[in-house]
């Protein structure tokens, strides 16, 4: 990672836009029982962590009085928040899995029809043979039924069983309506990442990510409606292609030992080597 150069002082526009950004992050957390105190206990965390992973002393590990200096936590808080940082734990399991299974689902040509849309599979592959769910699951974990992930996602309404016994996929992005853990997983990992590039690009880092958006007012609801549904449509079309590339790179890359970074991709681009380590 590049190095991050520290300010004496911050720049009042900057606290502006960080306190706009955390307005809905307040409403959130009350919203779920989480008040002030244990949201100032996870920002120290975080701030020892940005302290001793973003803010290297020449390329050598920062002493905890350097941290304590950069981050305002008292050095014997940075000690006992470095060796909890050790334990760390990565993603689920079971999100990372159903991503992998939709995302095969949404490239394979024969899994999709005319304009590229997900197709009902047959539900065993008695009946689909290769072209079925059992065997997308199986093409991607052979430790998981795929029963025990049918009915996972008809909890979670990812998917839907028809009278002919056809798997329907019915979030084709896999944000669950249901099942708070796994809704929580991906707030996490968008709003982390878009950050992550902004935050980049506002430290002038090169190269810069790509952060676009568009910005109108003074609408109607009728407008409104129409720009929503014009949205969805420009941005399943746009993850559909975005994804059946990555799926291809991913095959291609799966044997190489650089094969260290993950990307994001919405109306932003942001990429960075995997804290976690490569899939298996």
């Amino acid at each position: 990672m590049d190095h991050v150069p520290v300010r004496l002082s911050p720049p009042a526009s900057l606290l502006y836009a960080v306190r706009r950004l955390l307005r809905p992050l307040a409403r959130l957390m009350m919203a779920f029982g989480v008040n002030f105190p244990t949201f100032a206990s996870l920002a120290k965390e975080v701030f020892v962590e940005a302290a001793v992973r973003d803010f290297p002393d020449g390329g050598a590990a920062v002493t905890d009085s350097q941290v304590s200096v950069l981050s305002g936590v008292h050095r014997r808080e940075v000690k006992r928040l470095r060796d909890e940082m050790q334990h760390q734990r990565p993603p689920p399991v079971a999100v990372s899995l159903g991503a992998q299974i939709v995302a095969k689902w949404c490239a394979d040509p024969r899994c999709l029809d005319g304009q590229r849309r997900p197709l009902p599979l047959p539900r065993l592959a008695s009946k689909g043979g290769d072209v079925s769910f059992e065997k997308l699951v199986e093409g991607i974990s052979k430790d998981i039924r795929s029963r025990a992930v049918l009915e996972e996602w008809l909890r979670l309404g990812v998917a839907r069983l028809d009278e002919e016994d056809r798997v329907h996929l019915v979030e084709s992005a896999f944000i669950p309506t249901q099942g708070f853990d796994e809704k929580a997983f991906y707030f996490g990992k968008g709003l982390h990442d878009h950050l992550a590039a902004a935050g980049h690009n506002m430290l002038g880092q090169h190269p810069p990510f790509l952060d676009r958006m568009a910005y109108y007012d003074g609408l109607t609801p009728e407008s409104e409606a129409q720009l929503r549904e014009l949205a969805r449509e420009l941005a399943a079309r746009m993850l559909q292609e975005i994804n059946s590339k990555a799926l291809e790179l991913q095959d291609r890359d799966s044997a190489r030992e650089n094969a260290r970074y993950r990307v994001t991709f919405g109306a932003y681009f942001y990429s960075a080597e995997d804290e976690y380590g490569r899939r298996d």
